[in-house]
């Protein structure tokens, strides 16, 4: 079942496999809960949660297969709990991510909006104010240094030879022997105080919740710029309004918000100091259809009785519906 649509190329793997898709007219709770009945796998976007309450209206489903990194919009452990296998494809959208990162790292450095807006209005001569601001030399400040910072990290590293500080208590011991060399790993006080930028590459989760608020902002230099491609609940959403209307910092990125769609009244909107891009940084032509196909592939390996990629729950497989599903 497709509580939104996917990519053809992706469609034609469940064609070519004979299994039949289901696609729902909308994302409304009330057209999705009676659908839920028959399925037996459900491709998922970001469009919709899959909530407990969904799940119990579904006799027979065995996987909910992600199309992206993040599963915040599924109640994993009530999959769990009633044996649903949740996957995602963690790695597909790695460096379109980085890219967009990089990108609103480059617009604010630059004053890209700044001086596109002049030059329409007619200031030409903000040239002589040179607003603008050399990325090399700088450092990077990555609150997270999973696929996507680091990824990050080794490009602004490589073509920039930027300094990169990091932030990342879950690290492996392993993982910070391969980045020694040129990562610098420190606590977040630190991070936020030395770096020029900030960028954002944590997951959305209770212990995140808001893990960069007025403190960590009041750390930042008076010209440093913050950006997050991640989530939008992991910034203290209202305290980066009163600290961009204060010009407290130099500015910001922001990919992701508390609540997507923007309320009409955001007070981000306003403001002349963020760049604001609608949840798209993975988004890019080529990029959703590797999300799609992964996700698609996840489903027909479950089917076809193959262990799929991008396990979010491996726990569940110790339970009796899924002793000896799997042959490799």
């Amino acid at each position: 079942m497709l509580p939104q649509p996917i990519e053809k190329e992706a469609m034609e793997l469940f064609r070519k496999a004979g299994h039949e898709t289901i696609l729902s007219p909308d994302t409304k709770l009330e057209t999705v809960q009676p659908l839920m009945k028959a399925v037996h796998a459900v491709i998922l976007r970001t469009g919709i949660k899959m909530t407990q309450e969904l799940m119990t209206h579904a006799d027979n489903l065995w996987v909910i297969s992600r199309t992206g990194a993040g599963v915040d919009n599924v109640d994993v452990p009530a999959a769990t709990e009633r044996g649903i296998l949740v996957t995602c494809v963690p790695g597909a959208n790695t460096r379109t991510v980085a890219e967009h990162a990089l990108a609103l790292i480059l617009a604010l450095m630059k004053q890209i909006p700044l001086m596109d807006h002049a030059v329409r209005n007619d200031h030409f001569e903000i040239r002589f104010k040179t607003l603008p601001r050399d990325l090399s030399g700088k450092t990077l400040g990555l609150v997270g240094l999973g696929r996507i910072g680091s990824e990050l990290a080794r490009i602004c590293h490589t073509a920039f030879g930027l300094r990169i500080l990091a932030h990342d208590p879950y690290l492996t011991p392993e993982t910070r022997v391969a980045f020694e060399k040129w990562v610098e790993c420190c606590d977040m006080e630190r991070l936020f105080k030395e770096s020029d930028v900030i960028s954002l590459h944590i997951p959305f989760s209770p212990a995140t919740h808001k893990l960069i608020g007025a403190r960590e902002l009041g750390w930042m230099k008076p010209e440093a710029f913050l950006v997050n491609t991640s989530r939008g609940g992991v910034l203290d959403e209202s305290a980066l309004i009163q600290c961009l209307k204060d010009k407290r910092i130099g500015g910001a990125g922001l990919d992701v918000f508390v609540q997507e769609p923007l309320r009409k009244d955001n007070p981000l909107k306003e403001l002349d100091n963020v760049i604001l891009t609608p949840h798209t940084a993975a988004l890019t032509r080529e990029c959703v259809v590797r999300l799609a196909v992964e996700a698609a592939q996840a489903t027909l390996d479950v089917f076809e009785g193959k262990k799929p990629n991008g396990i979010v729950n491996p726990e569940v497989l110790t339970q009796s519906r899924w002793q000896g599903m799997f042959s490799s």
